[in-house]
């Protein structure tokens, strides 16, 4: 019987330090797209997809994002003595069953691969998810649905990928592609980081993956790599060459990247605009603030 995908696991014990001061105080994950933390967005896609347990792999300073998805009686109370129905829906969206959310601390910093390493014993002998909150896409079908739904024709591993400038593969794992079918990718190798010289395609992995529990044991007797950190990339790599199960996805939307903060202020506009109730005001500063750009110049 082919398993599904039902477990995700968030790595979310970075110390976001590209926007301090305000991550001083609270996660960055807590950090708002308009009104709705970044890490409301992953929630929300993993849903989409069918993900039912929650794995958060979190540090020392994350009790706000705790606190986040836990009961807020009297504030709800609040709200139903104020007749406040709409803002008692949307407070809906942060509540999870008890149990359905796991904690784990990385009590080091050792990369991306260690944080997903870390949750082993939870995932078990199953196929699960890697959603990075910092990675925010906008799709009318939810980029790990979309991928969901290719592992149920393919299976092996499956990462999101999209092209990126040349300039700009130096920045992320890069897919050396054995057969490109479209939108999907078999993959030979990925290489992490590399410099433009030596990138072996401009097709970019980014912040949603779909892994087999072979993936952790492969984590478990890596060394470190790229910034002497355990790549969850590496781990990946070396199933494609071993396996051959590793497929790159493009899919369909738009991604921002919101860990840094010209990413994150695109997508703030991007997704003001996208809203009923503030769109045209926010168009019309917008319009004023280029206008005013223009002539000063």
């Amino acid at each position: 019987m082919k398993k599904r995908v039902t477990k995700a696991i968030f790595p979310v014990a970075g110390l976001g330090t590209r926007f301090l001061p305000a991550t001083k105080s609270i996660p960055k994950e807590i950090m708002t797209l308009v009104d709705r933390p970044l890490i409301q967005y992953a929630i929300d896609e993993a849903r989409e997809a069918g993900i039912k347990e929650f794995i958060f792999v979190t540090a020392k300073g994350k009790g706000a994002l705790e606190d986040y998805f836990d009961a807020a009686p009297e504030l709800e109370k609040a709200l139903r003595k104020k007749n406040k129905t709409d803002l008692l829906q949307e407070l809906k969206a942060t509540d999870m069953d008890s149990g359905a959310i796991a904690y784990i601390r990385q009590r080091e910093a050792l990369g991306l691969g260690h944080a997903v390493w870390c949750a082993r014993r939870l995932i078990g002998n199953e196929p699960f998810a890697v959603i990075l909150p910092d990675d925010v896409i906008s799709a009318e079908k939810s980029c790990l649905l979309q991928m969901v739904q290719q592992y149920e024709e393919t299976r092996g591993n499956i990462v999101a990928a999209m092209e990126v400038s040349n300039e700009q593969v130096s920045s992320y794992g890069i897919i050396d592609p054995a057969e490109d079918m479209g939108q999907i990718v078999a993959v030979r190798d990925m290489a992490e980081k590399p410099a433009p010289a030596e990138a072996p395609s401009n097709l970019a992995v980014i912040g949603r993956y779909i892994l087999e529990p072979s993936v952790l044991k492969r984590l478990s007797t890596l060394k470190r790599g790229s910034g002497d950190e355990i790549q969850l990339t590496d781990a990946i790599a070396a199933e494609a060459r071993e396996e051959g199960n590793v497929f790159g996805y493009r899919f369909d939307g738009q991604r921002y990247d919101c860990g840094s903060k010209i990413g994150y202020l695109k997508a703030t506009i991007a997704f003001g605009l996208a809203r009923d109730d503030l769109k045209e005001e926010l168009a019309d500063f917008l319009d004023g603030a280029i206008a005013r750009r223009r002539a000063a110049e």
